[in-house]
């Protein structure tokens, strides 16, 4: 099989074709990849903020074709078309008993390299081995709970979601990660209510797809923060009120004044602590600051306890948006279909495999806000 290959930081990702996969195992499923976004959390695992164990195929906001059903799957069929999500709840744990799905304990966390009982399924000859021939391999890891940069994936049957067959793969895919968590974490967890002043710090895939979200929600103001000038009129496009350069303006004093209070809701769409400590000063008392950037797991903010307490302001993380794949998935398709989410013009660029190391330029130079790596 043919995938993108993560081994160290500072060292390009190598396209390479002998990976190994295992077939589905009871409950799983395999996909063939039609199309697979490049998040900034894959920017992240390839400059070392995220950690890996091995050698890993990055890549987790796909969508493909069901080609092989494990033991007892009956929820899809083959040739079924789906979306990937890479945090699908088990269903089963006190969590999901609980309606709290995204948090499931016992799910293939979106942070672990590999399946709940330590496999992978993929593999790689060593060095002298020949593919297929029975001879040492070294096992290869799946990036951010999926590692779709390759032409398959064998994934749990409930993080595969069924989709309608008319729907572009390379336009639903970027529905598995950036959508679910930015629509998701303004509609699920920040639960932003008709009137609301949001503040969104950051424009990338999740930061206009937060603004969509705050949209669809009937925010009043929508007030959006990032230094790069085509972010900022892409904002606008999206459904930005009003936009800030925090290279030449105080957010938080702009904030204020254009609300006279606060924002109601502020929203991290980068992964900093300096912008969860800015968006604690930018919400009115009582106000909702939420973690939705994946940020290096050494940051750490700065949080006055007795302000917070005393202005009863509230800060809570969201992963993957709250999202309940099976739920929400078909709930922003239909949003899509309905004209109300702009799933094109987030995708601004599409390339062939091959050319993974020049998304992956471009995502760390802020240059569009999502390529798509297509396979077919």
């Amino acid at each position: 099989m043919r995938a993108a290959l993560f081994t160290e930081v500072g060292r390009p990702l190598e396209v390479v074709s002998d990976i190994a996969v295992e077939g589905p195992g009871p409950g799983q499923v395999r996909v063939r990849v039609a199309a697979c976004g490049v998040c900034h959390s894959d920017l992240s695992l390839v400059q070392g903020h995220i950690p890996q164990i091995g050698p890993t195929i990055p890549g987790h906001e796909a969508a493909g074709v069901v080609t092989e059903l494990g033991v007892g799957v009956e929820s899809l069929a083959l040739g079924d078309h789906v979306v990937l999500s890479p945090n699908p709840a088990c269903g089963q744990c006190d969590y999901c008993r609980r309606g709290e799905p995204s948090v499931c304990s016992g799910s293939i966390s979106i942070a672990m390299p590999m399946f709940p009982d330590g496999t992978t399924h993929l593999s790689r000859p060593l060095a002298g081995a020949v593919a297929g021939a029975g001879g040492a391999a070294e096992v290869i890891y799946r990036g951010l709970g999926l590692g779709a940069w390759a032409e398959e994936v064998i994934v749990a049957a409930t993080g595969a979601v069924q989709i309608p067959p008319d729907v572009p793969l390379d336009v639903a895919c970027v529905i598995g990660c950036a959508v679910q968590t930015g629509v998701g974490a303004a509609i699920n967890t920040a639960h932003v209510q008709p009137g609301d002043n949001v503040l969104v710090m950051g424009a990338g895939g999740i930061g206009v797809s937060i603004i969509q979200g705050a949209a669809i929600a009937g925010a009043s103001r929508i007030i959006v923060s990032d230094p790069s000038d085509a972010r900022r009129e892409s904002a606008m496009r999206f459904g930005a009120t009003d936009v800030l350069d925090p290279a030449q303006l105080d957010v938080v004093e702009q904030t204020l004044a254009l609300t006279g209070i606060g924002a109601d809701v502020a929203f991290d769409a980068v992964g900093s602590a300096a912008l969860v400590e800015a968006g604690l000063d930018a919400v009115r008392s009582r106000g909702t600051v939420v973690m939705v950037g994946a940020p290096p797991p050494e940051q750490e903010a700065k949080v006055n306890v007795a302000i917070t307490m005393f202005t009863e302001k509230r800060l809570i993380g969201s992963l993957l948006g709250s999202c309940y794949a099976p739920r929400d998935i078909p709930r922003l398709v239909e949003l899509w279909r309905a004209g109300r989410l702009d799933l094109d013009a987030m995708i601004t660029s599409r390339r062939p495999l091959e050319q993974v190391n020049e998304a992956l330029d471009d995502m760390a130079a802020g240059i569009g806000l999502r390529t798509v790596l297509l396979f077919d």
